[in-house]
C-alpha cells in the first residue's frame, strides 16, 4: 500500500471528510483492521482565505508548496490537494515536489466520462466558477463542457461556502438555495452537477435531488485509494 499525502485544512471540515472516506474505502477493500497510510499537513485556512481575496495567488502557492514538501518529507508516495479552488496553483505545487499529485478535476472528469456525461453544471467558490483553471481543464483535457450559475447565483454559492460551510454551519435555507441553482443549471442543459468545492457535499447530496451530483471530495478520495492499492 502506498502512503497517501493530504495537503489539507482548506477547510478542515472537508479535510476530515477526505480522511474518513479514504480510511473507510481502504477498509472496505482490504477488510479486517486495515486503514490507510496517510501523511497529512493541514494549513491555517484564515491565512489562505485572506490571500485569495487579495488576489495574491503567488503567496498562496509559496505557502502550499512548502506544506506539500512537508507532506513529501513525511513519507507520502503521492499527494492530493484537498480543495478544488487551490488547484489554481497546482502547477506551482507540482514543481516544488518530487511525487505525483492526483488532480481533482482529472479524477472527476474520469468519473463523468465513465457515465457518458459531456456537459456539466459547476458549483464552487467564486474563484472556481469564474476563472478558467478548473473548467478550462475539463474542456481542454477531457472535452467536457461546463455551465456555471449566473452572477447573482455565484455570489450566493460562494458566500454560503465561506460564511457557513467552512464554519460548520448547515442551514436548511442555504440547502434550498443550492438545490434551486442545481435545478436551474439542469434546465440550462447540464446533464449532471459537479459539487466543485469540497465543502458543498456537507450541505447537499444525492438524496436531495434526482439530478446527478458528482461529489469531488468522494471522487478524489476514491481515486487516491485506487492509486494507493494499485487497483487502477
Amino acid at each position: 500500500m502506498k502512503t497517501i499525502g493530504l495537503l489539507g485544512g482548506m477547510s478542515w471540515e472537508s479535510t476530515a471528510s477526505y480522511y474518513k472516506a479514504i480510511n473507510e474505502d481502504v477498509n472496505q477493500q482490504l477488510g479486517g483492521l486495515h486503514s490507510a497510510k496517510i501523511s497529512l499537513f493541514s494549513v491555517d485556512f484564515d491565512e489562505i482565505e485572506k490571500l485569495q481575496y487579495q488576489g495574491d495567488w503567488q503567496q498562496t502557492a509559496s505557502i502550499l508548496s512548502e506544506a506539500a514538501q512537508r507532506v513529501e518529507q513525511a513519507g507520502a508516495d503521492f499527494m492530493l490537494i484537498c480543495t478544488n479552488t487551490m488547484h489554481k496553483v497546482y502547477d506551482d505545487i507540482d514543481a516544488a515536489i518530487n511525487i505525483p499529485i492526483l488532480h481533482i478535476a482529472d479524477a472527476t472528469a474520469d468519473r463523468l466520462k465513465l457515465d457518458n456525461i459531456d456537459t456539466v453544471g459547476l458549483l464552487g467558490t467564486g474563484f472556481t466558477m469564474k476563472q478558467d483553471f478548473y473548467k478550462g481543464r475539463l474542456k481542454s483535457l477531457h472535452g467536457i463542457d461546463v455551465i456555471v450559475p449566473h452572477d447573482e447565483q455565484q455570489k450566493v454559492v460562494h458566500d454560503i461556502i465561506y460564511r457557513e460551510l467552512c464554519l460548520g454551519e448547515f442551514k436548511p435555507s442555504s440547502k434550498a438555495s443550492y438545490l434551486q441553482i442545481v435545478e436551474d443549471l439542469f434546465s440550462r442543459g447540464a446533464q449532471a452537477i459537479i459539487l466543485g468545492c469540497t465543502e458543498i457535499a456537507l450541505l447537499i447530496n444525492q438524496s436531495d435531488t434526482e439530478i446527478p451530483l458528482y461529489d469531488t471530495t468522494s471522487i478524489h478520495a476514491a481515486a487516491a485509494v485506487n492509486y494507493a492499492l494499485n487497483l487502477k
